[in-house]
């Protein structure tokens, strides 16, 4: 009897692992018919990206690269689908082959050019120094000692790191340019180094910083980039589309309209309170939220069923099954969260030879993470009860199997209820975790909306109260439930 219930709990994940690789399957199939190929892009890096308030480009001004790349594509008769990330996630995720090509104000260096394939250059940039509007540095000799900011992965962080034993400086890296600037707004960097037209497009659009660089520094050509030797046939549209951009002039006429032009839209005060930032960012919060909500109770779900596959494997009476359990538990338990997202996003296509989708990507990362310790919550209530009662089903003649579902399972899942519920807390505020990657959770869609408002404070306290409430009422739940199982 226990054997059977042993082959039913391996049919189950046997059954899981196939619907995941069947859903892993459908989408390069989908994309190789439709011709639509995926660009990943950087989420704060105006104004060559530029989000709207859903957290997409559909807008008039959607950011240099953007306008370059949807005249292209119209022009080559080619689709696309963009994946918003930080800098550093966009490389990986072309390494990992996740993406066909990068644009996000990617500068060719001969390091990279060693690593990746570049079309024809679109645009000439260069590195600045910005400081607070109240600092007295003026150059790079006054950095002795202090720290500087860069974004992880760009030509400036190269540059920095380059240049540091000449200066002497500490570097601080982040994701988003957004994050960084304020990091020099609040004190705690004395300056930051970024790309000459996106300071200058945050300086214009409110970020109280000012350039003290008299010309742009170590300048570079900007160019979309390729995996090495692959997807020949679109670096070739892309290509001639630049040609073409820049044969009829609509190509300077893009640069121009956001850097000589006003290619944003201004924000009023009454946009910046917190009542006026709900208004105008309710439908991105909203959509953010449902994404969390979604992610969360999917994620549970899965994490469930795969926790209790542990937690029953790590009692019955079989070593074998005991050694997978305690494995298992261990390994996805020791692996921290946001490794495990990008090893299973842009790391097991490498493995697979297949894209993982974004939101199967995130809902495999919540199910192991989170279920690894479900997975200890069960085997722990199921050892926590009496050993009596074990004793007491056992000889009135109930085998194993029975014995654990119907005597031992209803009294340890009432040991389980507050430590599960704990749980379910933690994955909801996990699901934020995922946005490393790009899933456009709240707490992405609260980065977008601080990246065109800088907004920082205001933002991210709207953020927190959000998920206070909904945490407040899945406290308020489990009390409930608790009451009724008592």
């Amino acid at each position: 009897m226990q054997s059977n219930h042993l082959k039913k709990l391996i049919t189950v994940c046997i059954a899981i692992v196939a619907i995941a690789v069947g859903w892993i399957l459908v989408e390069p199939q989908q994309a190789s018919a439709d011709q639509t190929y995926t660009f990943a892009t950087n989420n704060t890096f105006e104004p060559f990206e530029i989000q709207d308030s859903k957290g997409g480009y559909s807008g008039k001004n959607p950011g240099i690269e953007i306008e370059i790349l949807r005249k292209i594509a119209k022009h080559e008769h080619f689709k696309y689908r963009l994946k918003p990330m930080s800098f550093n996630g966009d490389l990986q995720a072309l390494e990992s082959g996740q993406v066909d090509a990068v644009i996000a104000g990617m500068s060719v260096t001969d390091e990279r050019k060693a690593k990746y394939d570049f079309s024809t250059s679109y645009y000439t940039d260069g590195v600045v120094m910005a400081v607070a509007k109240d600092s007295n540095i003026k150059s790079m000799k006054q950095l002795k000692g202090k720290t500087v900011s860069a974004k992880s992965g760009t030509s400036a962080a190269l540059y920095l790191k380059n240049n540091q034993k000449k200066y002497g400086y500490k570097i601080r890296y982040f994701d988003s340019s957004n994050t960084m600037w304020n990091d020099v707004k609040n004190g705690n960097t004395a300056a930051t180094f970024d790309d000459g037209p996106v300071l200058q497009y945050g300086i214009k659009t409110g970020v109280p910083l000012k350039i003290v660089t008299k010309k742009p520094i170590d300048a570079q050509p900007v160019a979309v980039g390729f995996q090495k030797g692959k997807n020949l046939a679109l670096q070739k549209k892309v290509n001639d589309g630049i040609k073409w951009l820049k044969d009829t002039g609509q190509l300077k006429q893009i640069i121009n309209k956001y850097t000589k032009g006003n290619g944003t839209t201004k924000k009023t005060a009454a946009d910046r309170t917190i009542l006026g930032l709900l208004k105008t960012n309710r439908a991105a919060l909203l959509r953010g939220l449902w994404m969390t909500i979604e992610l969360t109770v999917v994620g549970i779900i899965f994490a469930m069923i795969f926790g209790v596959i542990l937690g029953v494997l790590g009692v019955v009476e079989n070593k074998f099954a005991n050694a997978i359990s305690s494995t298992l538990i261990y390994i996805f338990r020791g692996i921290p969260m946001i490794v495990l997202a990008f090893f299973i996003y842009m790391g097991l296509p490498n493995v697979i030879g297949h894209k993982v989708p974004l939101f199967l990507a995130g809902i495999l990362t919540l199910t192991l993470d989170e279920g690894a310790y479900i997975g200890a919550i069960v085997k722990g209530g199921f050892e926590s009860v009496n050993q009596g009662q074990w004793e007491a089903a056992r000889s009135l003649g109930l085998p194993y199997g029975k014995a654990l579902v119907k005597v031992i399972a209803p009294q340890g899942f009432k040991l389980m209820v507050p430590s599960l519920v704990n749980q379910f807390i933690i994955t909801l505020k996990d699901t934020s975790i995922l946005s490393a990657i790009g899933v456009m959770e709240l707490t992405q869609t609260g980065t977008v909306i601080i990246s065109q408002n800088m907004e920082g404070f205001r933002m991210w306290t709207i953020i927190a109260v959000i998920y206070i409430i909904i945490i407040t009422l899945l406290t308020w739940l489990s009390n409930y439930v608790q009451k009724r199982m008592a």
